[in-house]
């Protein structure tokens, strides 16, 4: 499949730090198709993206990464995508690897396939592998399906499975939703590894152990949902 089919989906909120490094190192990688979301940044995050040769969408305010999420799959869709990748803007994932989850989606072994750092050899600090492997294990127990990294921003979608899959959820238990969706809907997925570099920056950003009790909480509230 020719790259102007795959659109990269880069949810931002506050990155002003770091977006205009990954947006350069996807174009680099040769992907063209770049669609920013804005999710209402109160810094110069999209003083940054405007000057970079990619389509932003903005949110007035911060609604958060599932939302941010569904709006970039949403416009993406309407674009003409046959192959959506997610990817955080914070730089901690490696654009080589977008490479690796299409590839199974242009051969049609898979829907949705997910990046995870738990089967690549990055070095994963403690504290956020054992957040992580709590996650899965919360994600299987409410909804029955087990993946290694379900906590995995890095992720690709065909479209039919972007049509089907569905974002309710406004913030981190997105990526537990998504899993919750593809066991629902029995989409067809693998996991492939994913190579990850933390930084300070990139740490400052992930979940506070605050969040992380908040999002358990919806995770339950939508369980129950269905």
């Amino acid at each position: 499949m020719q790259n102007d089919k795959i659109w990269v989906l880069v949810p931002a909120y506050n990155e002003a730090g770091s977006i205009g490094k990954m947006i350069d190192a996807v174009l680099t990688a040769g992907y063209y198709n770049i669609l920013v979301i804005n999710d209402g940044s109160s810094d110069k995050t999209l003083e940054v993206i405007v000057t970079k040769p990619v389509q932003v969408v903005s949110h007035a305010f911060n609604r958060g990464v599932g939302a941010a999420t569904q709006t970039g799959i949403t416009a993406a869709l309407s674009l003409g995508a046959e192959i959506i990748v997610t990817i955080d803007a914070d730089c901690q994932h490696d654009v080589s690897d977008i490479e690796n989850l299409v590839r199974p989606i242009v051969n049609r072994e898979a829907e949705v396939v997910l990046g995870s750092r738990f089967k690549g050899d990055s070095k994963i600090p403690v504290l956020r592998k054992i957040s992580n492997k709590l996650g899965n294990l919360l994600t299987w127990m409410l909804f029955g399906l087990w993946v290694s990294d379900s906590q995995s921003g890095l992720k690709a979608f065909s479209r039919k499975a972007a049509q089907t899959i569905q974002i309710h959820s406004n913030g981190f238990e997105s990526c537990s939703e998504i899993i919750r969706e593809i066991a629902w809907y029995k989409v067809k997925y693998v996991e492939v590894p994913i190579k990850v570099t933390y930084s300070e920056y990139s740490m400052a950003k992930g979940q506070s152990l605050a969040n992380g009790f908040v999002t358990v909480s919806k995770l339950i509230i939508r369980a129950l949902m269905r």
